[in-house]
């Protein structure tokens, strides 16, 4: 495999993600409320806080890429 076919691929990948993300903006929302909400003041972000919104998101990116490849 080239490496300039990988660099290709991946800016491909790239281009489509603002497309990719404008059907997910619920789902982006919502995480970002909770990411938002978990870090007032000087908390940090630990892992599994928001973990039910970001696997929602990913679904959506995940659904949403799999119908543009077709």
């Amino acid at each position: 495999m080239s490496g300039s076919h990988v660099w290709s691929r991946t800016r491909e990948k790239m281009r489509l993600f603002p497309e990719l993300f404008a059907q997910c903006t619920e789902e982006a929302a919502v995480y970002g409320k909770c990411v938002a909400a978990t870090t007032m003041g000087r908390q940090e972000l630990r892992k599994d806080l928001c973990a039910k919104e970001f696997e929602a998101l990913k679904n959506c990116f995940t659904n949403a890429a799999k119908k543009k490849a077709r």
